[in-house]
């Protein structure tokens, strides 16, 4: 005789599965490989934003990278060859900087995923008279790819 488990016993088994699965610390994220590497990309970009390091960013950066700044322009749009003229003309104005992440949500589809994330960066613009402070707050999404077994970032700086 053969035992078949109840639906009921099956759907048990697989709440119990699911509540062992752990988040990350403080986080409603999942503690998967892939999520701990993605946050490691973010961390490291954060870090090589607030060092103004132009080759910190850019070894982040897939060689696909564009981004279209959400307009229609095209005036306005970066892609991998481009980027580090705009980091470095972004990074010369800037004399101070704090960039603080906040990752809300990953979301991995295969070797593809959605990082949202809510930042405050409090800088410092240089000017010829003085240095004017500024902050800004904001939500945002990057996107990222696995190539050859290493995320990185395809939009959204």
């Amino acid at each position: 005789m053969r035992f078949l488990p109840s639906p009921i016993a099956v759907a048990l088994a697989a709440l119990a599965l699911t509540a062992c699965a752990k988040n990350l610390p403080n986080t409603d994220i999942r503690d998967t490989e892939d999520n701990r590497a993605i946050i490691g990309v973010v961390d490291a970009y954060r870090k090589a934003f607030d060092a103004r390091d132009v080759q910190g960013v850019m070894v982040l950066v897939s060689p696909g990278y564009y981004d279209d700044a959400g307009t229609v322009d095209a005036s306005d749009d970066v892609d991998y060859k481009s980027l580090p003229v705009v980091l470095q003309e972004t990074f010369s104005r800037l004399s101070q900087v704090r960039l603080e992440m906040g990752i809300t949500a990953i979301t991995v589809m295969g070797d593809t995923a959605n990082v949202d994330m809510f930042y405050d960066a409090k800088y410092r613009v240089a000017t010829p008279r003085t240095d004017i402070p500024k902050r800004d707050t904001d939500v945002q999404r990057i996107v990222m790819k696995k190539e050859a077994g290493v995320w990185r970032i395809v939009t959204g700086l």
